[in-house]
């Protein structure tokens, strides 16, 4: 039986910011810039990437705590669906013989 606690789309979107990242800073060291402007770039495409990461760190939060909210009103209504089907459901003294 497999788990999917959304741990698994989380690595995915962090390995793809961060191979975006990776790349942009290459393409900028290899480029024909000056010194100045590649680090002006450098430092706009870090933060870039920052807000990025934190956004999708927030969404990320933010959908498990759905599931965590729909997970607990299910759990709670399965409690409440058996124990009303058990006060249902008449009660036999030990060792008396089932009748259907």
């Amino acid at each position: 039986m497999s788990r999917d606690d959304g741990s698994a789309a989380g690595t995915v979107i962090l390995a793809f910011v961060l191979g975006a990242v990776t790349g942009a800073a290459v393409a900028l060291l290899m480029a024909p810039v000056s010194g100045e402007e590649a680090r002006r770039i450098l430092g706009d495409r870090a933060r870039e990437g920052r807000e990025r990461a934190e956004e999708a760190a927030r969404q990320g939060r933010e959908f498990l705590n759905r599931q965590r909210e729909t997970l607990g009103s299910a759990v709670e209504r399965g409690r409440e669906a058996y124990n009303q089907a058990r006060a249902a459901t008449p009660r036999q003294a030990p060792g008396t013989p089932d009748t259907l």
